[in-house]
């Protein structure tokens, strides 16, 4: 694939030919690649220690050279020039320290701005930013599930269709929107402003309709984003934890157990949706791509809302399990979706949906539904 000395911009390059998520740099093995979501690396020579140390100093300035050095951990984006005219392919970098020499991992973030469509999310989606204008919505899960790019499309929807003030907050900036109806301020994390909690202490002085805020990592970004949501806001955040019911737990995790009462309740008032989310093998021939989400979706109904301030978090899923009509909707209900679609195999949702026995009795009544049309068809 590479050929001659490792060139850290000739190893990027090439993940768009070879239509590769990730870039991985580690001491003792070849560059490798995460293609379709599987990992391949280099026919090249293990990388050395010497290697590694400055393989990336191509990409850095002197400010980030020196607070890799001091912190052993580095952040950043980057973005390589195309030659043939199309738009620049941005990266996101981070750069650690394992057994006293640079590791990396870099993620490809495509230039352009996904769509729902190019995604293959469901309509809930584009439902929730057309009905909200306040509030908190939480798109969660773990590293790698797309949470970025869905968050991408849910802000460029706004920008397209509706006149707000959007700040987005980020670390780092990853897509570059253009304003269209909007007007849009990108605040990247140790460019613009210090951290998260400096950038939220000052935006709701800035006049904004819509925050986004990259990532929800401490107590005090949480509260921040609860106040701006209560004050009229709508908030856009990401958090990583599996699934709706971790959101909760991963929020409360950071309060001592005198404030969770307060703080439940303000999620009951704010909250408007949460969003997780993760990615599965997909049937390529049908999607055109690799992997498509498979999704969880829970809504704040009045019911929902009640079940938060009485700490009843274990019945949400059985609430989920049965507002098909509202628009929720279990991973198991999802898996079912995408197989009734043939986005995956019935062997790839057997192998990821969390619960079986209902993914099987789902798919065994859209079959016994199916056969029971087919009958009355040739019964006509």
């Amino acid at each position: 694939m590479i050929h001659g000395a490792l060139n850290i911009k000739k190893l990027l390059a090439a993940m768009r030919r070879l239509d590769a998520s990730d870039l991985h740099i580690k001491v003792g093995i070849p560059p490798t690649y995460r293609i379709g979501g599987e990992l391949h690396p280099i026919q090249a020579d293990p990388v050395s220690e010497e290697e590694a140390d400055h393989l990336l100093d191509p990409l850095l300035t002197e400010a980030q050279k020196k607070k890799f050095e001091e912190s052993g951990d580095l952040d950043f984006a980057w973005h390589l020039e195309s030659a043939d005219g199309t738009p620049a392919d941005r990266f996101r970098i981070n750069m650690l320290r394992s057994g006293n020499h640079t590791h990396a991992a870099i993620r490809r973030v495509k230039a352009e701005i996904p769509s729902y469509e190019d995604l293959h999310l469901p309509p809930v989606y584009s439902h929730i930013v057309q009905t909200e204008r306040e509030g908190l919505v939480l798109i969660v899960g773990i590293t790698g599930s797309g949470k970025s790019s869905t968050l991408a499309a849910m802000i460029e929807e706004i920008n397209r269709t509706r006149s707000e003030n959007i700040i987005t907050i980020e670390d780092p900036v990853e897509y570059r929107f253009t304003p269209k109806k909007s007007i849009i301020s990108q605040r990247e994390i140790g460019i613009d402003v210090l951290d998260f909690h400096e950038a939220l202490r000052h935006v709701v002085r800035q006049d904004p309709d819509v925050i986004f805020i990259g990532e929800m990592r401490d107590k005090e970004t949480v509260l921040s984003a609860i106040q701006a949501a209560e004050t009229g806001h709508l908030v856009f955040a990401t958090l990583h934890t599996m699934d709706t019911m971790g959101a909760f737990g991963r929020m409360l995790e950071f309060f001592p157990q005198d404030e969770r009462g307060f703080i439940r309740n303000s999620l009951a008032a704010t909250m408007k949706a949460i969003c997780a989310q993760k990615l599965v093998p997909s049937n390529k021939e049908v999607t055109g791509v690799s992997v498509v989400p498979a999704t969880e979706v829970l809504l704040t109904t009045p019911t929902v809302k009640e079940l938060i301030r009485d700490e009843r978090d274990s019945d949400l899923p059985a609430v989920i399990a049965n507002s098909r009509s509202d628009g929720m909707m279990s991973f198991t209900q999802s898996f079912a979706d995408l197989v009734n679609k043939e986005w995956v195999t019935v062997s790839t949702a057997r192998e990821f949906a969390p619960n079986r026995d209902m993914l099987n009795s789902i798919l065994k009544g859209v079959e016994v539904k199916a056969a029971s049309l087919v009958g009355r068809i040739k019964n006509a």
